[in-house]
């Protein structure tokens, strides 16, 4: 077989016909699992929530497999086991790979390989933590070989037996591209790939928002080009700095750029601590907040910790806690018919669980809902002792006066608040943040820190943004208004897509059941010139289907409007 006339895909609705046949042929006649019927067709009733991956060689149908996502509401697997019996059948983030089945003439070839390879692909693309499939016991060594681990737990169905597997996405993912990377590049142009999911995962970290920057060229050859494109993938400002900031840079950038800076960046802490009305000693500074949460959470965790994370939000702290430290980390699972908002009564009793670290974005991101700071505050006073909490507090601005916790981390003993001033204060390109907690635990983070760690443009920058809250308050009161404009452009769509408005500087699309989903709509804007961002991968809560939309201006919002609408219409019309 030649693998460049290889075809892989999502599954539709005409091709259930010959996947019914296929299955019938194979798991009722050829291997009894199931008694063969006259109309030579087999299906079940969980095939209205399946998604079915296909394989077609030279325009004929020769293999498929199926993957059961957590939202389609059950699996195979529970005619079978109790879920409550088997820890790993409890796992948040469970997707099942079900039915893998090929062609007879194709065995032993690449096909099954690629299919469960793009199984892999699919659930890593929708927030998938946790795969489960039941392996038929012949066939064992091959799921082994693609790293799945087989739990001893048989299963019969009819005359075959299985045995339940299961495998960590991130794991598995990881082991595929180590083992099998050079096959795979090599494979890369060769197949044709009709997936969502690119075929090849990017650079390993974290994945962000900010596909739009890469419009520009990898070696920004190209930046003038940025007026061309809306970068409504990533939450930078909308605005610029405040304006004494902007001078100070252009002014004194000749020297800035080749000067080094205060080596602790003093002069910025003294500034913070007078404009947050703070102490030195509770506040250290760092490149960014992302530089931050590694150099705390490397400190202070190890792989025995527990932490518990929101679930869905900002995706860097999963992957600095279980793929950088490789510790245990619980969800707070939000919910998408409670608005995705954060109650304090149920966070409470997660808690009695003891964990040594709990991450909360508030206001969150990518959902966009605030917590009251009275209610977090009473969850943080009635924590379990020993119980750390990092609360990051990048769009608190947004939320209004007496909302950020940074007062009450200055005098406890069991939290520390993030404060970020890129997308607040249009600092994104300096990287420059801050966090404020109990002296002695600042003390321990400046000891961990480099010197000249603030850039000194980043340094001024950020001195002369704070001294200008006025004009930040102003802008702040802009996004607002410009958000609620752009709500209502994209409301105005229809019933095919929901929209949810932030509290912060973004709103949330999300689109109806049985349409195109987030990726191709996605997809379809970015050819536009029109960069969104896909929520797929940051958690499955957003079955495929949310799509995050940063607040530009006004002529930028009204593109976005009526490029996602235009494209909307056209993944529901083709041609």
């Amino acid at each position: 077989m030649g693998i460049d006339e290889l075809e892989l895909r999502l599954g539709s609705d005409a091709d259930r016909e010959w996947i019914y046949r296929l299955r019938h042929e194979v798991y009722a006649r050829e291997l009894g699992q199931h008694p063969a019927n006259d109309a030579g067709q087999l299906g079940d009733e969980l095939d209205e929530g399946n998604v079915y991956i296909v394989a077609v060689y030279q325009g004929r149908p020769v293999g498929f497999i199926s993957v059961t996502p957590p939202w389609a509401g059950r699996y195979s697997i529970d005619k079978y086991l109790r879920r409550t019996e088997h820890p790993v059948l409890r796992e948040d983030g469970l997707f099942e790979i079900r039915i893998l089945t090929v062609d007879q003439a194709q065995r032993g070839r690449m096909t099954g390989k690629l299919l469960m390879y793009a199984a892999l692909r699919w659930v890593t693309a929708h927030g998938g933590r946790t795969i489960v499939a039941l392996g038929r016991s012949e066939l064992l060594p091959m799921y082994r070989e693609l790293g799945l681990t087989s739990t001893g737990i048989p299963v019969r169905a009819g005359a075959v037996v299985f045995e339940l597997l299961t495998g960590e996405v991130a794991g598995l993912a990881e082991q595929t591209l180590r083992r099998y990377g050079p096959v795979l590049r090599d494979l890369e142009p060769k197949v044709r790939w009709r997936l969502e999911a690119p075929f090849l995962p990017g650079a390993g970290g974290c994945e962000h928002g900010g596909t739009s920057i890469g419009a520009l060229g990898r070696r920004f050859d190209t930046l003038q080009a940025h007026g061309d494109v809306v970068p409504a993938d990533v939450l930078d400002a909308w605005f610029p700095p405040a304006p004494g900031a902007t001078a100070a840079l252009a002014v004194h950038q000749d020297w800035m750029v080749r000067t080094s800076p205060p080596a602790q960046a003093e002069g910025l802490i003294e500034e913070i601590g007078a404009r947050r009305g703070l102490p030195a000693e509770a506040i250290a500074v760092g490149a960014g907040s992302s530089e931050l949460i590694f150099r705390a959470f490397r400190g202070w965790l190890e792989a025995s910790s527990r932490v518990l994370l929101i679930d869905p939000s900002y995706g860097e702290y999963a992957h600095v806690v279980e793929r950088v430290i490789g510790c245990r980390a619980d969800r707070f699972a939000l919910r998408r018919q409670e608005d995705w908002r954060i109650d304090p009564d149920r966070l409470r009793e997660a808690l009695r669980e003891r964990y040594d670290l709990v991450v909360v974005v508030n206001p969150n991101n990518p959902t966009g809902v605030h917590l009251d700071a009275d209610d977090l505050c009473q969850v943080l006073a009635a924590a379990p002792g020993g119980t750390r909490f990092w609360i990051d507090e990048a769009y608190v601005g947004y939320a209004g006066p007496g909302q950020s916790l940074e007062p009450y981390a200055a005098t406890a003993d069991n939290a520390i608040v993030c404060t970020s001033l890129s997308k607040m204060y249009a600092l994104s390109g300096l990287r420059v943040a801050y966090l404020t907690g109990p002296a002695q635990t600042v003390a321990e983070l400046r000891r961990w820190s480099p010197p000249w760690g603030v850039s000194l443009p980043a340094q001024v920058a950020a001195v002369h943004a704070l001294r200008d809250p006025a004009y930040y308050a102003g802008r702040w009161a802009q996004t607002g208004a410009l958000r609620g404009e752009l709500a209502a452009e994209l409301t105005a769509i229809g019933e095919d897509a929901h929209v949810q408005e932030a509290m912060a500087n973004f709103v949330l699309l999300t689109l109806a059941h049985g349409g195109p989903g987030a990726a191709r709509l996605v997809r379809r804007c970015q050819e536009r010139g029109v960069f969104l961002r896909d929520l797929s991968p940051m958690s499955p809560a957003f079955e495929g289907r949310t799509v995050r939309i940063a607040v530009r201006e006004p002529a930028a919002n009204a593109r976005i409007a009526a490029t996602v609408t235009a494209a909307l219409h056209d993944l529901r019309n083709p041609v």
